[in-house]
């Protein structure tokens, strides 16, 4: 982790984006007061296909229909 003045990343700002770039946590201070952290971004992983379960299961046309009063005593705690 390296701490940089605002003065020194406006002196030379891309020499700082390539240490993020290389892996290097930068902290920011103004004033003698850190006020931001630079890091580098982590890869996510790869959203999942949509469909990727197309036709192994079917949603029943009464999916969002009222539950029955049993279960819904039981919901509200009665």
């Amino acid at each position: 982790m390296l701490n940089v003045s605002i003065d020194e990343i406006q002196r030379d700002p891309l020499k700082y984006l390539r240490q993020v770039e290389e892996g290097e946590t930068l902290i920011v201070f103004h004033c003698d007061r850190p006020i931001a952290e630079l890091r580098p971004v982590t890869q996510t992983k790869p959203l999942r296909p949509l469909g990727l379960c197309e036709g192994e299961f079917t949603v029943p046309d009464d999916f969002d229909a009222p539950l029955p009063e049993d279960i819904l005593s039981k919901f509200e705690g009665q």
